[in-house]
C-alpha cells in the first residue's frame, strides 16, 4: 500500500510541477510545436545519404527530429534549414557530457528525483503549498521518518514533512498529501527541466533535436542533413538475341539498397546518385578543452633578517670572509630551484571544411548521375529494396577479345556495348542471357565499370574454345646512331619488339580483337596505329580471319634508348665489341679502333713496369739472404770473396732496374697523358 502511495505522491508533485512549467510557458510568445517528417531519401554510391523532412510551420514554430545517436555528428557537420518565409533560429539537443553535467546548473543533483523524500529533503527552505486533509503554506524544514505499528502488528516507517508556516512548525504525513506545489515558479520550472533532461538521456541510443523557425504565415520548413548510409549497389541484367549479327541487346538494371537510416520510408521521393564525392567525418558532438599553461601565484618577496651571531675583531673578519657565499649566490640558487614555466601548446589544428552537397537532378551533373524513382517509395527500418533503374535496347556486337593475361590459348567470348542513354551508368556487375526457345540460356558473368554517355564498354563473360591463338616474342637492340664528347661515347638505340599471332578459328567470330600489352614509353610501328583502340595498359588491334578461319598478326613496338659509356673506364672486351660491330659507321670505328690502340700501348707499358717492380723486389731479397751469408762465413777467403762478387753484382742489378723502372714509368705516365688528351679532344 505504501509503494502505491509514494508512486501518487510523486506523480502529484511531477504533474504539478508540470503543470508550472507549462504556465511560464504560455505566458511567453506563443510557438506552435511540429514533429518533422521524412519527404525525401538520396543515397550516394559514395557512401552517404541526404534526409530530408518537411513540416507545416504557421509563424513562429518549434520543430523536432529525433536521430540515433551515431548519427549526431554528421547531422551537425551537415544540416541545413530551408524556410521560405522565415529563417532558421537556434538548435538544441541533449549533450553528450554525463548526465550529472546536466545538473550542474540546478540546485539539486539526480539523486533527488530517487523519491520525493529526497527532492523535499534537497529543497530545504523552499515555499510549498500541501494539499491534504488541510491546507498548508510555509517553508519546507525536513522530512523525517517514523515507525508505526500497522494492521496484524506489522511496523511500517512512515515519512513527516515539517514546514514552517506563520502560525508555526507544523508537521504532516507525506502519504496523506494530495498534492505538493512549489509556490516558486523558477523552481517548479527547475523541477521540469531535471525531469525532461532525465527523459530524453532514458533513449540512449537517440537524441531529439529542438529547431526554432522564425518566420510568418503558413508554410513548409524542410531541414536536410547527410549521414553515413549503406552504398548503394547497381545491377545489370543483358539479354542477347538467338541471332549473333543482330546489332542489339536489351539491358535491365537494378538497384540494390538497404534503409539503414534508423527511420522508416514512409512515401519518400527516392533519388540515387552515382559518383564519388569527398566525404569525411567529424566528431562535432564531443566536447573538447584546450589544454593551457599553468602559472605561478605571484606574491611579496619574504623578508627574513639573518639572526645575530655576534661580532668578531677586524683581523678574524677578513679570515671570515674567505669562507662566505657570493654575493647573491642564494638568489640565484633560488631562481634556479624554481619550477620553469610551460611553454604554451601549439595551437588546435583547424578543422577541415565540409565538401559542400550537390544538388540532386534528373539529369547528368558535373560528377554525378541523378536516379529519381517515378513513384514513392516505402521502406521499414532495416530492410532492403531493389529498384529498377532502366530497360531498353542499347547497340551491342559480339567480339572475342584475347588477352594473355587471362587464357593464353584461348580469346573471351564478349560483348561490345555503347552507351546511347544520355546519361552515365553506374558500375556494377551484370548477368548475361541468350534469347531462344523455348527459354532464355545464361551465358556468365561480366563487370560493368562506370559507363559515361556516348562512350563503350567490352563486357567478357565466358572463353571461346572455338578460336585458338598461339604467340611468339623476340627483341632487338640495333644502334641507330653514336656520338662522343667530353669523354663519353653515346649510343642511341632502338629497341624493337616483335609480337607474332598465329589465329585458327573453326567457327569465326563476328570480330576479333588482340590485346596487345602497351609500353607508354614505345612507339607502335606495325600494325598501323590509325584507328588503334588503346586502354590504359594495352592496344587493341583488330584481326581479320581469311576463309579458313586463319590469320597472322605482327606487332612491332620501339622504343629509344641512349646508353652512355666513359672511354676512361670501358673494358678492353666491350671496346674490342665496339670496334668490331657492324652497327657503328665506319668514322666511329676508325675513332675507337685508335683508342683501343692507344689504350694497348699504356696497358703494355704498364705490365712492363709491373714486370720491373717485381724484378727489383726479387734482387733486394737476393740482397738481403747475400748480406745474412757474409755474416756467417769464417776464415775462408775463397767462399768469401764468391759471395762477396754476387752481392756486388746484385747491387748493379739494383740500381740498373731501378733506372730501368723511372725510365718505364716515365714512358707510362706520358703514354696515360697522351691518351687522356686524346679522350678529351675526341668528339664525333
Amino acid at each position: 500500500m505504501k509503494t502505491v502511495l509514494r508512486r501518487t505522491a510523486v506523480t502529484a508533485l511531477a504533474l504539478t510541477a508540470g503543470i508550472a512549467a507549462a504556465g511560464i510557458l504560455m505566458a511567453g510568445v506563443q510557438a506552435a510545436t511540429g514533429e518533422l517528417s521524412l519527404k525525401r531519401v538520396v543515397l550516394s554510391t559514395g557512401g552517404v545519404g541526404y534526409l530530408e523532412s518537411e513540416a507545416t510551420a504557421d509563424g513562429d514554430a518549434t520543430l523536432t527530429l529525433d536521430v540515433p545517436l551515431d548519427q549526431v555528428d554528421d547531422v551537425l557537420k551537415s544540416l541545413i534549414v530551408y524556410d521560405p518565409k522565415g529563417s532558421a533560429g537556434e538548435i538544441t539537443l541533449p549533450g553528450r557530457e554525463p548526465l550529472t553535467q546536466s545538473f550542474a546548473d540546478l540546485p539539486f543533483d539526480r539523486a533527488a528525483l530517487n523519491s520525493e523524500v529526497d527532492l523535499l529533503n534537497a529543497l530545504q527552505g523552499a515555499e510549498i503549498k500541501v494539499t491534504a486533509p488541510r491546507v498548508i503554506s510555509g517553508r519546507l524544514v525536513h522530512v523525517d521518518q517514523d515507525t508505526a505499528t500497522g494492521p496484524g502488528g506489522i511496523a511500517e516507517p512512515r515519512d513527516w514533512v515539517s514546514v514552517m508556516t506563520d502560525t508555526g512548525l507544523q508537521r504532516f504525513a507525506l502519504r496523506s498529501a494530495d498534492a505538493i506545489a512549489f509556490t516558486d515558479a523558477a523552481l517548479q520550472h527547475q523541477v521540469e527541466t531535471a525531469l525532461n533532461r532525465i527523459a530524453a538521456y532514458r533513449a540512449t541510443g537517440r537524441r531529439q533535436l529542438t529547431l526554432q523557425a522564425h518566420g510568418s504565415g503558413q508554410r513548409t520548413v524542410r531541414v536536410g542533413y547527410v549521414v553515413g548510409m549503406p552504398l548503394w549497389k547497381a545491377t545489370y541484367r543483358l539479354s542477347l538475341p538467338t541471332d549473333p549479327n543482330v546489332a542489339t541487346a536489351h539491358l535491365q538494371g537494378w538497384a540494390v539498397l538497404e534503409n539503414m537510416s534508423g527511420r522508416a520510408w514512409q512515401d519518400v521521393q527516392l533519388t540515387l546518385l552515382s559518383g564519388n564525392p569527398v566525404t569525411f567525418r567529424q566528431a562535432l558532438y564531443e566536447s573538447y578543452y584546450v589544454p593551457r599553461p599553468s602559472v605561478p601565484v605571484e606574491s611579496g618577496g619574504h623578508v627574513l633578517p639573518p639572526a645575530d651571531n655576534g661580532t668578531v675583531v677586524m683581523a678574524q673578519s677578513f679570515a671570515a670572509k674567505a669562507n662566505e657565499e657570493p654575493a647573491g649566490a642564494r638568489r640565484r640558487d633560488l631562481a634556479t630551484s624554481a619550477p620553469a614555466l610551460a611553454a604554451p601548446p601549439p595551437p588546435p589544428v583547424a578543422a577541415p571544411m565540409p565538401a559542400p552537397i550537390e544538388a540532386a537532378s534528373a539529369e547528368e551533373g558535373a560528377t554525378q548521375v541523378a536516379f529519381t524513382a517515378p513513384y514513392r517509395v516505402s521502406v521499414a527500418a532495416g530492410q532492403s529494396l531493389v529498384l529498377p533503374l532502366l530497360d531498353r535496347d542499347l547497340p551491342a556486337q559480339r567480339t572475342d577479345l584475347y588477352q594473355s593475361s587471362v587464357d593464353r590459348l584461348h580469346p573471351l567470348a564478349a560483348i561490345g556495348l555503347r552507351n546511347d542513354t544520355g546519361t552515365g551508368l553506374p558500375p556494377g556487375v551484370l548477368t548475361l542471357y541468350q534469347q531462344g526457345d523455348p527459354g532464355a540460356l545464361y551465358l556468365g558473368d561480366a563487370r560493368l565499370a562506370a559507363f559515361p554517355a556516348g562512350d563503350k564498354r567490352l563486357l567478357s563473360f565466358a572463353i571461346d574454345n572455338k578460336v585458338m591463338i598461339d604467340s611468339s616474342s623476340s627483341t632487338r637492340r640495333p644502334v641507330i646512331k653514336a656520338s662522343i664528347a667530353d669523354g663519353v661515347l653515346h649510343l642511341g638505340r632502338a629497341v624493337r619488339s616483335t609480337t607474332m599471332y598465329a589465329v585458327k578459328a573453326n567457327t569465326p567470330p563476328s570480330k576479333l580483337l588482340i590485346e596487345q600489352p602497351r609500353n607508354p614509353a614505345a612507339k607502335l610501328i606495325a600494325p598501323d596505329p590509325n584507328g588503334v583502340e588503346v586502354t590504359p595498359g594495352a592496344y587493341r588491334l583488330p584481326v581479320t580471319l581469311g576463309d579458313k578461319g586463319q590469320a597472322t598478326l605482327s606487332v612491332v613496338e620501339e622504343q629509344p634508348v641512349e646508353e652512355t659509356i666513359r672511354l676512361l673506364d670501358i673494358a678492353d672486351d666491350r671496346l674490342d665489341v665496339l670496334v668490331s660491330s657492324t652497327e657503328l659507321d665506319a668514322k666511329t670505328r676508325q675513332l675507337l679502333g685508335d683508342l683501343a690502340a692507344r689504350r694497348q700501348k699504356a696497358a703494355q707499358q704498364r705490365a712492363e713496369l709491373n714486370r720491373l717492380k717485381e724484378q727489383r723486389g726479387q734482387l733486394v731479397e737476393d740482397e738481403k739472404r747475400l748480406r745474412a751469408n757474409l755474416a756467417v762465413l769464417g776464415n775462408d777467403p775463397v767462399m768469401h770473396k764468391a759471395q762477396l762478387d754476387k752481392f756486388n753484382d746484385t747491387e748493379t742489378a739494383i740500381e740498373t732496374t731501378t733506372k730501368d723502372i723511372t725510365s718505364a714509368a716515365n714512358s707510362l705516365a706520358t703514354s696515360e697523358r697522351d691518351l687522356n688528351a686524346y679522350i678529351a679532344h675526341l668528339t664525333l
